[in-house]
């Protein structure tokens, strides 16, 4: 028999997945376009009609999968494209696109903390005490997973291997020798990023992903839903 409740949390966790991937791509956009690079624009990339954004497998399909095996839910869109070379200032503005899509789901995080503690406080006031009804219990939980998503999204990208986020923040600052190694790691860093992920989780059963989010987007999570 279907929980009926336990659907809606699904769906709504889903659901504000898409958001803050497509937020994200957007913000990556609109910050290229506000330093010079109109390709997003003029791909039409800037804007939240998610089907602009959204790739079948890592924006609906992979989402679905996780929420139903009760895993953290994560997805990914299309990335915007965007041509540095068009950029005002390429070293330090290629910087600033890269920071504008997990400093967007940095906000979305705080504004949902801001909607978890509002909801909170309304509970207190009406009176409203341990068990919560069902409706209100099932909201929280969206919430609150939608805090913790962005910051899993925010901290995941950050990491400095391509094609995440990171990289396009780390190669600029680096010169000389430090350079050259780190594009050499560059060039292997799809492996490398698989194996983080899958290879040494599966054979040596160690998870480096989960062990930085755990000691990143996790603290920051409670931190800002005030647990």
């Amino acid at each position: 028999m279907f929980d009926i409740n336990h659907i809606i949390s699904l769906v709504g966790s889903v659901l504000l997945v898409l958001v803050a991937t497509v937020l994200h791509e957007v913000a990556h956009g609109a910050t290229a376009n506000a330093l010079g690079d109109d390709t997003a624009k003029r791909m039409g990339r800037i804007t939240l009609n998610p089907f602009k954004h959204l790739d079948l497998v890592g924006s609906v399909v992979l989402p679905l999968l996780m929420a139903l095996v009760g895993g953290p839910i994560f997805a990914f869109a299309k990335p915007v494209p965007y041509d540095p070379r068009k950029l005002r200032h390429p070293v330090r503005d290629e910087v600033l696109v890269a920071l504008a899509g997990p400093a967007c789901n940095l906000l979305q995080a705080c504004i949902g903390a801001g909607v978890f503690r509002g909801v909170i406080a309304y509970l207190t006031q009406a009176g409203i005490t341990y068990p919560i009804p069902t409706q209100w219990e099932v909201a929280l939980d969206i919430i609150a997973t939608f805090v913790y998503l962005n910051l899993m999204l925010m901290f995941f990208n950050l990491i400095p291997l391509p094609p995440l986020d990171g990289s396009a923040i780390i190669s600029p600052l680096l010169r000389g020798r430090a350079r050259d190694v780190y594009y050499t790691v560059q060039r292997n860093s799809m492996p490398v990023l698989l194996a983080l992920l899958y290879l040494l989780p599966m054979v040596l059963h160690i998870n480096p992903v989960s062990i930085y989010l755990n000691a990143t987007a996790e603290p920051l999570a409670v931190l800002l839903l005030g647990f």
